[in-house]
């Protein structure tokens, strides 16, 4: 059972398209793999039409967060645009799966549609591996695979992360994260991210580099960059 969701502001952005290309990919793939969050989505699009089309009323807790949104100007933007013919596009060479180090991890639908973006695959710290995701944007977007037993220094960042655990599970002092919790952290937020009798694979979006706070570890904060950013 997933634990973690991104925050209303999160899904309503997504809806809206108004996230980082990192974040919507990020968000996206949680969607693809949350039933509640796949709910709470069709709650804001309703939400969203009955604005537009003068319906119903907005409900509360979204008042704020769409009290921006123009549906008039929408609304025209989209009557005057010409029809266009479309030809639906059948894909039946999508991967639906990513293989590493002889492991098969299925992939939800929005990551699937995109493994073409993943670039190659480097070996980091112990028994960690990382993969780009080229998605465009400022922030990072990266694969991150931790084999079973293996343990990121203590650390924070110099902004904000998020992780989303796409199988396997990992752990660190606050709580236990499996296959679709989302994670979302900032620089108040210290932790040492491990893992024990399971490998874990996630999708992080960083937009800052990570820094290390203990021991020798702090050694590496010249080069972290290099690694997860």
């Amino acid at each position: 059972m997933i634990k973690f969701h991104p925050s209303e502001q999160h899904l309503f952005h997504y809806v809206t398209g108004d996230l980082t290309p990192a974040m919507l990919m990020m968000v996206g793939t949680h969607v693809d793999m949350c039933p509640h969050c796949q709910n709470e989505i069709q709650h804001i699009e309703e939400s969203l039409a009955q604005k537009v089309f003068g319906q119903a009323q907005v409900p509360a807790e979204l008042t704020e967060q769409v009290s921006f949104f123009d549906g008039e100007s929408m609304l025209a933007s989209i009557m005057s645009q010409t029809p266009k013919r479309i030809t639906p596009v059948m894909r039946q060479d999508v991967p639906n799966e990513l293989v590493l180090e002889g492991k098969r991890f299925q992939l939800p639908g929005t990551l699937a549609r995109n493994q073409h973006r993943v670039g190659e695959w480097q070996k980091i710290l112990g028994q960690m591996w990382r993969a780009p995701v080229h998605v465009g944007g400022e922030d990072v977007l990266t694969f991150i695979y931790m084999d079973k037993d293996t343990r990121v220094p203590e650390h924070t960042h110099k902004g904000r992360e998020a992780t989303l655990v796409v199988n396997g599970v990992f752990n660190d002092e606050r709580s236990e994260y499996r296959d679709g919790d989302f994670i979302f952290v900032d620089d108040s937020v210290i932790h040492t991210p491990e893992t024990r009798h399971e490998d874990c694979l996630t999708l992080s979006a960083l937009d800052a580099p990570m820094h290390f706070t203990s021991g020798l570890s702090r050694l590496l904060n010249p080069f972290s960059s290099l690694f997860f950013k």
